[in-house]
């Protein structure tokens, strides 16, 4: 897809604040507020803009322990059944195939070490197909952004 200077302001004012009024970024860049409103509407449907997000604070909701874990399945016909397994346990935030040793790799927001430790056993190990587990626990994130357009 191709986006020019104005495509590339109206991205940057949203990334930073997704709820910036059109009319505010119309200010800023100097074009209408219709233009920006037809350019935001073609960002979406180029797939481009995938959504608009709201981002909560886990912490303030009692969240502590953010870990990734490396889940190994024993064969790779389950892979399809284990994975729509951990879709119900809903302090798995994401699932990636991966390359390397694991099968997937997948990140884990749980209220404490000893929350981390009963989902570890108790829902993902009990997984028909997991045949174990290797668990790194974030002690601090250092990078939280959006990739950028140059």
């Amino acid at each position: 897809m191709k986006i020019d200077g104005i495509d590339k302001q109206i991205i940057l004012e949203l990334t930073n604040n997704s709820r910036t009024p059109v009319l505010e970024i119309s200010r800023k860049i100097g074009i209408s507020g219709a233009a920006i409103h037809q350019r935001i509407r073609k960002l979406e449907d180029s797939g481009l803009i995938s959504g608009h997000h709201l981002k909560l604070n886990p912490k303030v909701l009692g969240y502590s322990t953010l870990a990734f874990v490396g889940v190994y399945f024993d064969k790779a016909e389950r892979n399809s059944e284990a994975i729509k397994s951990m879709k119900n346990i809903p302090e798995i935030l994401e699932c990636h195939y991966t390359t390397g040793n694991w099968s997937v790799l997948i990140k884990i927001l749980c209220k404490d070490n000893e929350d981390l430790m009963l989902i570890l056993n108790k829902k993902i190990q009990s997984i028909k197909g997991v045949s174990r587990t290797e668990t790194f626990i974030s002690l601090e994130q250092q990078i939280d952004r959006q990739i950028t357009i140059s």
